[in-house]
């Protein structure tokens, strides 16, 4: 059995596991539970009544939080040189095709999103077998396939995420930094579920949320009241 460490069981006193809480609560205990020196992800897992197996039921969107996710995002935008100052111009941090394929190909992925066009996608799909294990593989649904680069890059800086349920039934996404301040944080909660919520497959039956729980990075998991967060 794995030994707990002392900063773990101060932060397990802290709470009450088997509550059930308001989302200002929730937010303000992940907030005082979280023990790292660094400046740590704000989590949500969003546990789904949905069978991802089933095409029908899969859950997969974009959001753009309110107040971003306080990461800095690196961008990678694959596209042909009549769309590089467009990209560059948006904020994108490496710009260009072939030279970085080839990189890709040697095992460079040091991004968070890639961005491309789709005349570019065939050059793009040979490289699925290394950037798609990494989810970094770009996908119209997630708007990262698209004509209009500048928006593309400019949204992913502002805080656009995409998110998809895993064969769990499980959402797992970071939608801020312990840092920002409860409101900010409370305000991210509510949109990326207010989009989780409106993404709700018609073949999924009975209760679709079923959990919410808030964490930080290593601070145990804090359950949400669904009824809060809307």
């Amino acid at each position: 059995m794995a030994k707990i460490s002392k900063k773990r069981k101060e932060a397990l006193a802290k709470f009450d596991k088997t509550k059930v809480y308001a989302l200002n609560e929730a937010v303000e205990l992940v907030k005082n539970i979280t023990y790292t020196k660094f400046d740590s992800s704000f989590d949500i897992d969003v546990r789904l009544g949905v069978d991802p197996r089933k095409a029908n039921q899969m859950v997969r969107g974009i959001v753009t939080l309110p107040h971003g996710t306080g990461k800095i995002t690196r961008v990678l935008v694959l596209c042909t040189p009549d769309k590089e100052d467009e990209a560059k111009t948006a904020g994108a941090d490496h710009v260009g095709l072939d030279d970085y394929v080839e990189r890709i190909k040697k095992g460079w992925t040091d991004v968070d999103v890639i961005i491309t066009m789709p005349s570019v996608m065939p050059k793009i799909g040979a490289l699925g077998k290394i950037l798609g294990p990494r989810g970094l593989m770009p996908n119209p649904k997630a708007g990262t396939v698209t004509m209009d680069i500048g928006k593309a890059v400019a949204e992913v800086k502002a805080g656009k995420i995409d998110f998809k349920v895993d064969k769990y039934g499980i959402i797992h996404s970071g939608i801020g930094k312990v840092n920002f301040t409860s409101e900010k944080l409370m305000e991210n909660v509510k949109e990326i579920m207010s989009t989780i919520i409106k993404l709700k497959p018609t073949a999924a039956k009975g209760t679709y949320v079923k959990s919410i729980y808030l964490s930080s990075t290593m601070s145990p998991g804090v359950q949400v009241d669904v009824k809060s967060v809307s």
